[in-house]
């Protein structure tokens, strides 16, 4: 059993990966602005942001595992990456492991780039995808005891298309994948799959990951 602090638990991403470290046993503990009125069983919930230092310590020195899942709109865009920032170096100090769940965009549409935010990307999205990664960018320059993931889900991810739990995926590194009919999709339990899967056996460390179908 792992101890697992998540922000952006009331969201697509972050609900996803509460119930499914939840129903894997593990011990897990939700920090969301508010706490929610229908909660999941086995989740302990927490108001708090990730942008209030005070909340990020309790949550890292609570954790064996602390994830965001915060997307940076509304009132946390252009918040998001100083609030990660501040999150990463609290994590380095006690040793806790980090996990983000950044975009696609920053994933490169094939192993000489381009980047997909710079490949037609939807204008309304850019900010969004410019910020996370940015994240990338700057976790790559932590110092080496800073243990990090970063996890770019499929280019079809999203509340907008939930998909079904299947229990399986494909991992990649810094390329979109893709199906064999050049489709880049994954439910939103698979990808908690393929997120609770990497803290429970560690595969990627200091490094980021994509999954899809």
């Amino acid at each position: 059993m792992v101890r697992i602090a998540v922000f952006g638990g009331t969201g697509y991403a972050g609900s996803h990966i509460l119930r499914t470290a939840a129903e894997r046993g593990h011990e897990v503990i939700s920090y969301s602005r508010s706490v929610p009125a229908e909660t999941i069983a086995g989740v302990s919930y927490r108001a708090g942001s990730i942008a209030d230092p005070a909340v990020v310590a309790e949550a890292v020195s609570d954790a064996e595992v602390v994830v965001s899942a915060v997307s940076p709109r509304g009132a946390m865009a252009g918040a998001t990456a100083p609030a990660i920032a501040v999150l990463a170096e609290e994590a380095r100090r006690t040793g806790t492991r980090l996990g983000v769940v950044g975009g696609a965009g920053s994933l490169l549409v094939a192993e000489e780039g381009p980047r997909l935010l710079d490949a037609g990307f939807p204008e309304e999205y850019k900010p969004e995808a410019e910020e996370m990664a940015g994240v990338l960018d700057a976790l790559r320059e932590t110092p080496d005891d800073l243990d990090w993931f970063f996890v770019s889900p499929a280019g079809g991810f999203g509340a907008f298309a939930p998909g079904e739990a299947t229990g399986s995926y494909r991992l990649g590194g810094d390329v979109l994948l893709v199906d064999d009919k050049g489709e880049s999709f994954i439910s939103g339990a698979d990808l908690a799959l393929a997120i609770v899967e990497e803290i429970e056996t560690p595969a990627h460390r200091r490094a980021r990951f994509t999954a899809a179908y």
